[in-house]
């Protein structure tokens, strides 16, 4: 629970007269994460640990001190300890990846740490025998990208093993087995979130496929499960054509079992878009990439349709075969919508990942261009009506596509990158990018940061081009978008600038901002050569 904390003002006020409205206190601000995004301007203070009895009452404080302590928590079977996560460095704030592994006596409140390597070490759960703790973590090299693995240690902190050291994909959701013989644990592989199962020994072993269907507006990845004591999993079930269902899995099964229709009477009666896995080699250096094509819901092969490239964000993420209502929407209006994982995207290994490590935007953009080349080599799509979207990673991209070629009849550039420079010294997350996304602080390394911000490649557009980015938004801050709006506009581009007023970065997280960030979309593309669409009373 949250613990506020108060300051004494930095500056006294003299007493106000009587009968004045004076204007609201100035915010003195003195810590290094003052802001974030959906949360706005930070309240002094910290999370910490209570207890509560199931009976009710009031909530005791275990832990203290100007540290954050955070879940999920796991009580060991004597009830006796709870065990945490958090950074109790002195230095916590300037180490945004760093954690601890934490027991607490609830007794006493007396901390012991439990861990000490650099890296994250996180999600600790407990055997069922008491005997030994999981938890999931990595040792840090300070690249962009880095797989978390699952370990296993001794209840004391000792005899730390890495189980899925040969299992290059990362893992999460770590849970125990009853008989405390291994852990099912959460992963995505290839586009695609699995439940897998490690034994102590390290042997890993994909237990059921098409977990997610919980992120809505775009095909991320995204899930969760559950174990009971007979090993049959309850989980998420994803399709490309519905949103997340209830799916089981009995124990020395591998295909899943939809429990529940929950969209039905939403879905059931309307006719969606097919998704179609695809593969193709990228230009840069015949790497694999994979991709989905999403065709109109009346598709004919032997027509010719506009094609838009919607570009996932992270960049560090993945998209796949998943549930989307906004791509769906873009494909209903008649749209073959392109969405690929370029390298750098998350599920096909650290290296991979990697590729765009220091390097970001680079040679994923030769990725689209290939997938876009793809696409059209089949011979259904309008090679003179191409548009291009993406948000954040993706709005990173875009604007990197059209300062790298005209191919495209419009694009728009949603919550941008534009210039890394001021990004890193603006974005709510400042303390990791410089250090993590870069070699170092900007004005030590400005060419750096200028050869890769779209900003350097704005003399090259020519693509009449829309920004939209959330009012609010504290992760890749309104000037951003700003700053390209206005480059533009000095160059006579065709231009507009969309302000979402209240959005954070996720601006379709209200049902009515993924209605209007679609309309937008699609009535700039319907403005410059797309399709129309028809007019609503």
């Amino acid at each position: 629970m949250f613990v506020p904390t108060k300051a004494k003002p930095f500056a006294y006020m003299p007493d106000k007269p009587k009968g004045a409205e004076w204007a609201p206190v100035p915010k003195y601000i003195t810590k290094l994460t003052y802001r974030f995004d959906g949360c706005g301007y930070l309240e002094d203070g910290y999370t910490h640990l209570f207890v509560l009895s199931t009976e009710g009452g009031t909530p005791r404080q275990l832990t203290a001190g100007t540290f954050n302590d955070g879940g999920p928590l796991s009580w060991t079977p004597d009830s006796q300890t709870i065990l945490f996560s958090g950074n109790r460095h002195e230095t916590w704030q300037y180490e945004p990846v760093e954690s601890e592994i934490y027991a607490v006596a609830v007794a006493t409140g007396e901390i012991t740490a439990l861990t000490d390597r650099v890296g994250p070490d996180r999600n600790p759960v407990i055997s069922p025998d008491g005997n030994r703790i999981a938890f999931v973590g990595f040792d840090d090299a300070l690249q962009g990208y880095q797989v978390v693995h699952l370990y296993v240690m001794n209840r004391d902190g000792s005899n730390r093993q890495n189980i899925t050291k040969g299992f290059d994909r990362s893992v999460s959701r770590p849970a125990w087995r009853h008989d405390n013989k291994g852990l099912t644990f959460q992963y995505d592989d290839k586009g695609d979130t699995k439940i897998g199962y490690a034994t102590l020994a390290g042997k890993v072993s994909t237990l059921v496929a098409g977990v997610g269907g919980l992120t809505l507006g775009r095909p991320y990845a995204g899930g969760s499960y559950s174990v009971s004591g007979n090993g049959r999993i309850a989980y998420t079930y994803s399709r490309p054509d519905r949103p997340a269902d209830l799916g089981v899995v009995q124990r020395g099964d591998t295909a899943g079992k939809r429990l529940t229709g929950l969209n039905e009477d939403l879905l059931g009666h309307k006719k969606l878009g097919a998704v179609e896995e695809i593969w193709f080699q990228s230009s840069f250096d015949q790497r694999k990439i994979q991709g989905w094509v999403l065709t109109p819901p009346e598709f004919d092969a032997n027509k010719k349709y506009p094609l838009l490239l919607e570009i996932h964000g992270g960049p560090f993420a993945n998209y796949g075969g998943r549930f989307s209502a906004e791509l769906q929407l873009y494909a209903a209006a008649g749209y073959v919508v392109l969405y690929l994982n370029p390298r750098g995207s998350t599920s096909y290994g650290e290296k991979f990942g990697n590729l765009i490590h220091h390097n970001y935007p680079g040679e994923d953009y030769d990725d689209l261009m290939s997938g876009v080349d793809a696409v059209i080599a089949r011979g259904f799509v309008d090679e003179n009506r191409l548009f291009v979207t993406g948000g954040s990673g993706g709005g990173v991209l875009s604007a990197w596509i059209v300062g790298k070629t005209g191919r495209f009849r419009a694009a728009v550039v949603a919550k941008p990158v534009i210039n890394w420079y001021s990004f890193v010294l603006t974005s709510d997350a400042y303390n990791f990018f410089y250090k993590y996304w870069f070699p170092g602080f900007p004005w030590d390394n400005p060419e750096a940061y200028l050869k890769r911000s779209p900003l350097s490649l704005v003399g090259n557009v020519t693509t009449p081009t829309m920004l939209m980015t959330g009012e609010a938004d504290y992760r890749t801050p309104i000037s951003e978008s700003e700053q390209f709006y206005q480059a533009l506009k000095l160059r006579k581009i065709d231009t507009a600038l969309v302000r979402i007023p209240e959005a954070s970065h996720g601006i379709t997280k209200r049902p009515s901002h993924l209605i209007a960030k679609v309309n937008h979309i699609l009535k700039w593309f319907e403005t410059h050569g797309g399709i129309t669409m028809e007019a609503e009373e």
